[in-house]
C-alpha cells in the first residue's frame, strides 16, 4: 500500500525476486513511478479498505506492506492484513518513532522513516530472504536474519540453537536488541538473527522455521 519512493522501489525489487506484487494508492497518478514493464496490478484505492484489499489479491497475499504517507493509514492497514485476512509477513513504515513501539506490542513489525532501507523492509516481508547482514572475509560465515515458526514461541532460545544447530547472535525485541542469555525464552514479535556457516544456511534457516516437537 502507497505508491511512493518506497513502495515502487518494493514493488520492483520484489518484482525482480520473483514474486507477484500488486500496488494500492488513492492517486491513480503515482502509478506513474512504476515502470512500463511492471507486470503487478495497479488497484486505486484507499490500502486500509477491505474491498479495495480484496481487489489487490489480499486474500492469496504471503506479505504486506503499509508504506504510505500516514501513519494511521499504514498502522489500520496493516491490522486489517493481519487480524482479518491473517497475511503472514506484514511490515509498516511510520514516520513517528515514539509510536512504533506501541504498533509493535500489536504484533506488527514496523520501519522508521529515519533509518528506513529498501533492505530492511524486505526483512520484514522476507524473513531469511534479503542479503545477510554480514559475511565474514572468507565468505563462509554468515550473520542472517530467520523466521521463526509460531511454535518456538514461549521456548528457550537454546532449545531452538539446537534444533537449528546454530548460535543466535542477537535478537530484535520491540526495536531493542538484545543478546539471548541462558534463561532467555522466545516471544512473539522476536526478530531473530543467527552466526552460521553459510553452507548449512538452507538447514538453518528449516531449523527455526518449523518445529516438529521432537526435541523434547
Amino acid at each position: 500500500m502507497g505508491c511512493g519512493r518506497v513502495g515502487s522501489t518494493l514493488a520492483h525489487i520484489l518484482e525482480d525476486r520473483g514474486h507477484t506484487v500488486a500496488v494500492i494508492d488513492q492517486d491513480p497518478e503515482a502509478f506513474r513511478r512504476l515502470r512500463p514493464s511492471f507486470k503487478g496490478d495497479r488497484v486505486t484505492g484507499m490500502g486500509f479498505d477491505r474491498d479495495v484489499l480484496a481487489r489487490a489479491g489480499i486474500e492469496r497475499a504471503d506479505g504486506f506492506a503499509a508504506v504510505s504517507s500516514g501513519d494511521n493509514s499504514n498502522i489500520i492497514a496493516a491490522r486489517v492484513a493481519r487480524e482479518t485476512f491473517a497475511v503472514r509477513q506484514v511490515a509498516a513504515r511510520i514516520y513517528d518513532p515514539r509510536r512504533a513501539e506501541v504498533y509493535e506490542r500489536l504484533g506488527i513489525p514496523t520501519v522508521a522513516t529515519v533509518r528506513w532501507t529498501a533492505d530492511q523492509m524486505l526483512r520484514k516481508l522476507l524473513p531469511g530472504g534479503a542479503e545477510p547482514l554480514w559475511r565474514d572475509a572468507t565468505g563462509k560465515l554468515v550473520l542472517t536474519q530467520v523466521s521463526v515458526s509460531p511454535k518456538w514461541i514461549g521456548e528457550p532460545v537454546k532449545l531452538a540453537e539446537a534444533s537449528a544447530g546454530a548460535r543466535v547472535a542477537y535478537i530484535d525485541r520491540l526495536g531493542e536488541a538484545i543478546v539471548p542469555q541462558p534463561g532467555t525464552v522466545l516471544q512473539e514479535g522476536d526478530v531473530v538473527h543467527v552466526i552460521a556457516k553459510e553452507s548449512e544456511l538452507d538447514r538453518v534457516l528449516a531449523g527455526f522455521a518449523k518445529r516438529d516437537g521432537s526435541e523434547h
